[in-house]
């Protein structure tokens, strides 16, 4: 059973993320203390990280867990909403389900993994998935996620990935790591994918922001697995 010393050292502040005009509630957690430097006690700043100091795990600032203060961007503010096709709205559809599949594994293995990097990481989930909700709610889409337990999904081929990840996870930290990895590889091809071809400015802006925080994502669990 995991121990409470990490996750007790997890600072929460209110935070909001907002979509023209529309707000949406979310945690910012501090970049500093006991998750500054990741696994590593010689980890350095990120120096790619956008408009302040980042870990060396990338989760520093922007979706991937918010400012070394301890504020949460907001994402994207005044972003224009555009057109979207049918099979678009339909693919925005899936990230919502996808956000929450990566959230959902992530807080399981937080709960049964002594590792930082599933709690920090699954925080950041959340706020991903309440911006993709409120492109959602913005665009008339339904949200195929709304009421849905933690690992409980509507689509039947979702609900056995996430089955298959999580067994594939509960053997060991390692597993859960390679588990981690290879989420967020799959979001990082299929944002790649969503984006072709996508012309609505609010749409883009944030495929843009978790594109950048899935590979700062597969950075960590990359370094973590090598531990």
């Amino acid at each position: 059973m995991r121990t409470i010393t990490r996750r007790a050292a997890i600072l929460v502040a209110a935070g909001t993320l907002g979509l023209g005009g529309l707000a949406v509630a979310a945690p910012a957690l501090a970049g500093d203390g006991p998750f500054g430097p990741g696994p590593s006690s010689t980890a350095t700043a990120d120096p790619g990280a956008r408009g302040g100091v980042g870990s060396g795990y990338g989760m520093g600032f922007g979706y991937g867990m918010g400012p070394a203060n301890g504020a949460c961007r907001r994402l994207p503010v005044g972003a224009r909403q555009g057109t979207l096709s049918t099979a678009q709205k339909a693919t925005l559809a899936s990230m919502a389900q996808e956000e929450k599949l990566a959230h959902d594994l992530y807080a399981a293995f937080a709960a049964r993994y002594d590792a930082v990097v599933f709690d920090h990481i699954a925080h950041a989930e959340s706020r991903h998935q309440a911006a993709v909700r409120t492109l959602l709610q913005r665009y008339g889409i339904t949200d195929p996620t709304a009421n849905q337990p933690a690992g409980t999904f509507a689509d039947e081929t979702m609900q056995a990935t996430y089955d298959r990840l999580l067994a594939q996870g509960r053997p060991s930290q390692a597993a859960a790591m390679a588990v981690g990895q290879q989420v967020e590889r799959d979001d990082i091809a299929a944002l790649k994918a969503a984006a072709d071809g996508l012309t609505a400015p609010d749409v883009k802006q944030v495929y843009t922001d978790l594109l950048v925080a899935s590979q700062r994502h597969l950075t960590a669990f990359t370094r973590w697995a090598a531990r």
